[in-house]
């Protein structure tokens, strides 16, 4: 913890300048928040294009070049900061920079403990569950003291709308069926497993790979049985979904399995609507430019969120503070323990991204909207009175026939 504290004050020494190759003058930066609240207003500078060289180059746009919408970022955020938030959900018109903000976030991904193995087995399931919950290959490779793991960056998986079952889940090897051998092909469940899985128009997907995709979530692993063989994955990934409301409701249960709500609109003043536009254009014309205007930022931001990751663990919720949540959450009536779950870790979340190592009230205050929203139902609570009115209505009668017998 000594050494990353030491880079925390390193990292808050170097400073966020107008671009790489002005001589705007430089600001230091104290934290991730600040960092956010600096970047927004900028002015993106333009240049005069280079001859088109003809190749392709894919380059997200910038995270921190996005306009306004600060919860959605912030969301998005403390979800790189705690997987244990349950993902985000993101809800808006079209056209309001939902899928362009969780592409641009490739850049800010943290690194994470990569199993070497091909059904993805790790120290960790050791600990948890002893050799038997691995391998055969990695219980060997564990007991001769070999590393089961490397550290690798987190990865951004997306789910087609247009994905069927096997694709999700995976099923048989055709090009090994074809020589008389079985073997499983990885579905994309397993391929986002210690990563991010992005769902597009969720409110959209079939039932069954709705299902699949709830199992997977809720157990952290999922089986694939094609007759005689069966081959067992692990999917621990922070879900994130986007949808638009005009298209259709999301099912309950898959809602609740997402722990930030985040109601993204449009941009309202002019002044962001215009710079978002001169963004997109110089993005349009010249993405490398761009990127690299903002490039300090985002590695600063990136060490910024890998550094909360490490210290997380530490970070401690009070009874105080727990106490007030559990009542914010009884007073709003909402029935899932998902929500304190959600709102708890974000908190957590929230503090370990300011390098603090308590909870506050001011981060129950800051997470709890997009904790919270979404979580009352209409149908539970009239469900809850009528059947209290006939609850009632049974102890009445039962006292009366038992009192003339």
């Amino acid at each position: 913890m000594e050494n990353h504290e030491e880079t925390k004050v390193d990292l808050k020494d170097r400073v966020v300048g107008q671009s790489n190759t002005t001589e705007e003058p430089a600001v230091q930066v104290r934290s991730l928040k600040e960092l956010l609240d600096r970047v927004t207003g900028r002015d993106v500078k333009t240049q005069r294009l280079p001859e088109e060289s003809g190749l392709a180059e894919i380059l997200p746009f910038p995270f921190l070049a996005l306009v306004g919408q600060p919860e959605m970022k912030l969301a998005l955020l403390l979800s790189l900061i705690n997987p244990a938030i349950g993902g985000v959900l993101l809800i808006g018109p079209r056209g309001t920079g939902k899928t362009t903000a969780v592409r641009s976030l490739t850049e800010l991904l943290p690194e994470v403990p990569r199993s070497l193995c091909y059904y993805g087995c790790l120290p960790e399931d050791i600990e948890s569950g002893g050799q038997n919950a691995v391998c055969p290959d990695c219980a060997r490779k564990f007991a001769e003291g070999e590393q089961l793991f490397k550290m690798d960056k987190v990865r951004l998986v997306e789910l087609p709308l247009n994905a069927g079952l096997e694709d999700v889940i995976g099923g048989v090897d055709e090009r090994a069926a074809i020589q008389n051998r079985f073997r499983m092909h990885k579905g994309l469940l397993a391929q986002a497993d210690h990563n991010i899985l992005y769902v597009d128009e969720v409110n959209l997907l079939q039932d069954e790979v709705v299902d699949a995709l709830l199992d997977a979530a809720a157990q952290g692993k999922y089986t694939v049985r094609r007759g005689p063989i069966a081959a067992t994955y692990h999917s621990r990934f922070v879900l994130i979904g986007s949808m638009n409301p005009e298209e259709g409701n999301l099912r309950p249960q898959i809602l609740d399995r997402f722990g930030l709500r985040v109601i993204v609109r449009g941009l309202e003043a002019h002044e962001e609507r215009l710079e978002a536009y001169r963004r997109v254009q110089s993005y349009i014309a010249q993405p490398r430019h761009i990127v690299e205007q903002f490039s300090l930022e985002t590695e600063i931001a990136q060490a910024e969120i890998q550094a909360a990751r490490n210290i997380l663990p530490e970070v401690k919720l009070t009874d105080e503070v727990a106490n007030d949540g559990l009542r914010l959450i009884s007073d709003l009536h909402v029935d899932s323990l998902r929500a304190e779950i959600t709102l708890f870790e974000a908190a957590r979340a929230h503090a370990a991204g300011d390098n603090r190592y308590t909870v506050t009230h001011e981060d129950l205050r800051v997470v709890a909207p997009m904790a919270l929203r979404l979580r009352r139902s209409k149908f539970i609570k009239e469900f809850f009175e009528l059947q209290n009115s006939e609850d009632a209505e049974l102890s009445v009668m039962l006292e009366s026939v038992i009192s003339t017998t």
